[in-house]
């Protein structure tokens, strides 16, 4: 694409709107450098100037485009009352046997139709228009359209390959700054569904060089900007990723701001900021979100493991196809870790296992992770260490860094209950550098990794602290909503990871290394 410096030619043409009124040409390049520059607001007015100087003019072919044009802003704003409107208009003008043009206003139908959630009637009308579709934008709306709807539809692959074939036409430099960035946005989203972070990731390069090379753009946009928000976080970048998805919060409307709030919880929840993340959730429900599994590791983080397991189970058990299952997995398996429930772990590993069949390296990686915490649980340190290197060499090929610390963090495990202690302290000492450098606080508050406490999950930590009041199995069982054999059991492990053997000698303990809570 040809390079403008935008803020230049927006101060230019607004200065001369000062004056005499723009010819229609001149309003449309100014609704386009007002767009590049963010100033929303003020695109439609200037296109729907446009269409009204073409049509005193006589130029009908220039109102139909303009007002195509038009459409399509409103559309992307969410504005469909309006871009509807402007449809039905445009649509009278059209010359009888005018096949491109036609085509283009096909296309505003589907794209409506589309919006409105009935791919399956809008897809052979993308693809009517594509074959009817004569300039470069208007053949990579086709495309991102029949994308779309193959992916509202399920075929994934498909709609992999319709993109692929809109993105030729964007990276040669030929499409207009609207249309480039909603590719660019529908490809990102499309790899984020599939899992396909590693693409997700070099798609998103590439936008953020596409986005250097304009001076003054400003590309990111309502739901592209939660998308961004997600990388952002993947790569560890929490700070912007938050900033991401404030802005994307500010931006998007009631039914479609859920996600940016759930995706700033998700941030927060991860810096430690619970009380922030809490309220993020909050506002991502009522906005119609399903805030699984993210509400139920912050519950986990504050000891409420009941509410946190029975906000997963019912997730898992209301849309067994949801897309979103490998993540309720995952989360599953290490709730059902902490509280011992070792079958429950075993199984939600292995359903999720079956995901990791896929090509993606992001399901590969947690399904090892996954099945590695299962048998560190289980006491196969062996057989989870190569599960856990694999995990970990995956999420750095993923730059993930986050996810790798916590990997190491079982690594470590696994290294104790062999009895390399070496192996033990640099696992820890490389995923607590890490946190660090991350500012995640909520992992940084773990008791002292060099300290024999810190090998206690944090139901054990619970357990512990409880037996150090003086409380029985049967009061602890009653407090923590446990059974007492699963008390019995966590009791069982505290004594050997602290390497006593009474309940006194714990208590003791618990009291010397600061591990009762209290001040």
């Amino acid at each position: 694409m040809e390079q403008h410096d935008w803020p230049a030619e927006y101060a230019e043409l607004t200065a001369a709107d000062q004056g005499a009124p723009l010819p229609p040409a001149e309003l449309e390049r100014l609704a386009v450098a007002a767009f590049v520059l963010g100033q929303d607001d003020e695109v439609a007015a200037y296109r729907e100037r446009a269409v009204e100087a073409y049509l005193v003019s006589g130029d009908i072919d220039g109102a139909i485009r303009s007002g195509f044009w038009l459409g399509f802003h409103l559309q992307q704003r969410g504005d469909l009352s309006r871009a509807a409107g402007w449809q039905a208009r445009i649509m009278r003008l059209v010359p009888e046997g005018n096949v491109e043009l036609a085509g283009r206003l096909a296309m505003a139908e589907a794209a409506l139709t589309m919006n409105s959630g009935d791919a399956a009637t809008a897809l052979p009308l993308f693809e009517q228009s594509q074959r009817w579709a004569g300039e470069p934008d208007t053949i990579v709306l086709a495309a991102l359209g029949r994308g779309n709807c193959l992916a509202m539809l399920g075929r994934g692959t498909e709609a992999v390959l319709a993109l692929d074939e809109a993105m030729v036409h964007v990276t040669g430099g030929r499409i207009g700054p609207e249309v480039t960035g909603m590719a660019y946005c529908s490809v990102i989203a499309l790899c984020l569904d599939m899992y396909d972070i590693r693409r997700a990731q070099e798609w998103t390069r590439a936008l953020t060089g596409w986005c250097d090379s304009q001076p003054g753009l400003v590309p990111y946009r309502g739901a592209c900007l939660v998308h961004r928000a997600q990388i952002l976080q993947f790569r560890g970048a929490w700070t912007e990723a938050a900033d991401a998805a404030q802005d994307a919060c500010r931006r998007l409307s009631a039914g479609t701001v859920g996600s940016a709030w759930y995706r700033l919880a998700e941030v927060e929840r991860q810096r430690g900021n619970f009380d922030t993340a809490e309220r993020a959730y909050q506002l991502a429900a009522g906005d119609g979100m399903d805030v699984q599994p993210g509400l139920a590791r912050l519950r986990a983080a504050q000891g409420r493991y009941d509410v946190a397991i029975a906000g997963l189970d019912r997730a898992l058990a209301e849309d067994s196809l949801s897309p979103n299952r490998p993540l309720l997995l995952a989360a599953r398996v290490e709730l059902a870790i902490e509280c011992d429930d070792r079958e429950t772990a075993r199984k939600a590993a292995a359903e999720l296992n079956e995901f990791a069949r896929t090509e993606s390296l992001y399901l590969q990686a947690l399904a090892a992770y996954a099945e590695g915490a299962v048998r560190v649980a289980c006491g196969d340190p062996q057989g989870a260490i190569p599960l856990l290197r694999r995990a970990g060499t995956l999420w750095q090929r993923l730059e993930m860094p986050y996810e790798g610390a916590r990997t190491r963090l079982l690594v470590a495990d696994a290294c104790r209950q062999l009895g390399d202690t070496d192996a033990e302290q640099m696992e820890l000492q490389g995923a607590r550098a890490v946190f660090e450098r991350l500012g995640a606080d909520g992992d940084l508050t773990m008791p002292d990794q060099s300290d024999a406490g810190s090998r206690l999950s944090a139901r054990e930590l619970e357990v512990l602290r409880l037996l150090a009041t003086g409380a029985t199995n049967r009061t602890v069982a009653d407090q923590l909503f446990l059974s007492e054999r699963t008390v019995a059991r966590h009791v069982s492990n505290i004594f050997g990871k602290l390497g006593v053997s009474s309940r006194a000698a714990a208590t003791a303990y618990a009291y010397e290394h600061g591990l009762t809570g209290q001040k």
